[in-house]
């Protein structure tokens, strides 16, 4: 039996994002002369296509399928990812100098979401045949032993944070690979020393764009006067900058958490979706959700994914076979990670990296990718009973 608590609990995230796709894109409809439904049919065919992926996938027998399906992910969307530089313009769609989007007649597919589930299924499978029967290593060791991870890593940040502009992926990514590292047997002082390269990365990255400064100086506005006043040296006082722009994609998203308070406006009443947040059925789908059902209303949707990663790990812990347990924990990190980077960014605790919330922001190819990362997890969870750990028998 497949786990019925992580597929109903996914299920209902699923159809919370139907309901919040019609109510939240109110605005985005009138402006760009959408018919009523467009978003709403649309978000509720990807729903539909990721529970059919679901139930398929958990049908099939993870000794046979599972590394198959997942060799196939990984490869087809790294190669998507490479192609789609140099496919001519009617084949790609480019917003703002990035292409992220491959274009199949009439449908839109990002395929960094598919390749973040098929790396994770790529580093589950390598990590269970390296590091499966190594015992305690020098950091060097360790070292040399990530290196060819650090290779493709690399090559991915290229792709994704370079020539798609999409910095946050790779932030996800980046947290995934080095947590499950750890997971797959390895010292956490090499995880302190790749935290620490992977945050001079991160800055060098910032640096070399010029609107993910203008991005950090924008969110430093916001919050260096509640930092500073907490610092004593007058000298940190020059770290003090004048708004280079106004930030209103983070107070209007404050103010639209504000403005439902407790019980919210009701759904479909809300005010800031009215224009004043943009992208408010994406990205900032939690403030959407907050000002129309209140801190209740968001309170039951974390409570959801807490459940549903509560689940994966619970999977993951009751597996022996070290190929299945990684796969179950990197899922529930790209879940994880990708929640929390958005909520922060729109309750303005660290800069907004544009990174959809899974499951419930509008965005088909999200949708199915998440989907197909569930479904295979299910997958494994039909060898519970199988590969779980034996219980004390009671004196």
């Amino acid at each position: 039996m497949i786990d019925t608590k992580l597929f109903l609990t996914t299920v209902i995230l699923l159809t919370v994002s139907v309901i919040m796709s019609y109510s939240l894109a109110a605005y985005a409809v009138v402006h760009f002369h959408y018919s009523e439904f467009h978003f709403v049919i649309r978000q509720a065919a990807a729903v539909g296509v990721g529970m059919v992926i679901i139930l398929i996938l958990s049908k099939f027998d993870p000794d046979k399928w599972f590394t198959r399906f997942g060799f196939l992910l990984f490869f087809f969307s790294f190669a998507a990812i490479i192609a789609m530089q140099v496919m001519p313009s009617s084949m790609v769609n480019t917003a703002g100098g990035a292409t992220r989007w491959l274009q199949i007649g009439p449908i839109s597919i990002a395929p960094v979401e598919f390749f973040k589930v098929g790396f994770v299924f790529f580093l589950s499978w390598s990590f269970a045949r390296k590091l499966r029967d190594r015992g305690k290593m020098s950091l060097y060791e360790e070292f040399m032993l990530f290196l060819p991870y650090a290779f493709l890593f690399g090559f991915a940040v290229i792709l994704i944070a370079i020539f798609q502009k999409d910095l946050g992926q790779v932030v996800v990514l980046a947290g995934t690979l080095s947590i499950l590292f750890v997971f797959a047997g390895r010292s956490m002082k090499f995880f302190m020393v790749l935290m620490s390269l992977g945050f001079m990365a991160f800055v060098a990255l910032i640096m070399m764009s010029e609107h993910r400064i203008k991005r950090i100086m924008s969110w430093w506005t916001t919050v260096q006067d509640s930092i500073l006043s907490f610092l004593p040296f007058e000298s940190i006082k020059s770290l003090h900058v004048e708004a280079v722009k106004e930030p209103y994609q983070i107070s209007n998203s404050l103010n639209a958490i504000h403005n439902g308070g407790i019980w919210g406006q009701g759904l479909g009443n809300g005010q800031f979706k009215l224009g004043y947040v943009s992208e408010v059925h994406t990205d900032f789908v939690f403030a959407g959700i907050a000002e129309e059902l209140g801190f209740i209303g968001v309170g039951i949707v974390i409570a959801l994914f807490m459940v549903l990663i509560f689940r994966l790990n619970k999977i993951a812990g009751d597996l022996l076979e070290p190929h299945y347990y990684l796969f179950s924990v990197g899922v529930a990190l790209l879940i994880s990670l990708s929640l929390v980077i958005n909520t922060f960014g729109i309750s303005g605790i660290t800069p907004i990296k544009g990174i959809a919330v899974p499951f419930l922001s509008y965005g088909g190819s999200q949708i199915v990718a998440n989907s197909i990362a569930i479904g295979m997890v299910l997958m494994i969870s039909k060898k519970m009973g199988r590969w779980s750990k034996p219980k004390k028998e009671k004196k």
